[in-house]
């Protein structure tokens, strides 16, 4: 079996760059207005689009920061993974698969089509990788888990 010395920290990297991706998507749609992206989903038929978009965005946020804390990533991965399917079908498919569609460049700089859905399949990747993979090094889970094995989170278990 060949072994890869390195392999423990690919999680990690994995987790940094979607975790962070995650959030700026919410970030971005947060500091529009969470009415605009209302809107948004309005226009695309999306029932109940202002539940929808905060619900939308407070998944990308909270999942972004599972990401990069690395904490309860399989919880998280299922709302994130839904998000990411809506946007791909809703928005992105019609487009094709790439998520850089050169149109035109000008003096102004390059003019760009609207995305496809090569990014959603990435993240939806990343986010499977990580729910069957672990979270890596320097992951809440991880501490969560040592905390368990020796017996410190007992008085919070027993209040359950």
């Amino acid at each position: 079996m060949l072994t890869y010395p390195l392999a423990r920290w690919a999680p990690l990297l994995l987790r940094i760059i979607t975790g962070y991706g995650l959030m700026a998507h919410g970030l971005a749609k947060l500091s529009r207005g969470p009415s605009v992206f209302a809107s948004a989903l309005e226009a695309m038929h999306v029932p109940s689009p202002a539940i929808m978009a905060w619900l939308t965005i407070l998944t990308e946020l909270v999942g972004g920061l599972a990401g990069l804390d690395g904490g309860f990533m399989r919880l998280l991965s299922l709302p994130i993974a839904a998000v990411l399917v809506v946007a791909m079908v809703k928005v992105h498919w019609p487009f094709g698969f790439s998520s850089i569609k050169l149109v035109e460049f000008t003096a102004l700089g390059p003019i760009f089509g609207p995305p496809g859905y090569e990014l959603d399949l990435f993240y939806l990747a990343c986010l499977t990788a990580l729910a069957l993979g672990g979270p890596g090094p320097f992951a809440l889970d991880r501490v969560i888990a040592g905390l368990r094995e020796r017996g410190s989170l007992r008085v919070l278990e027993q209040d359950e």
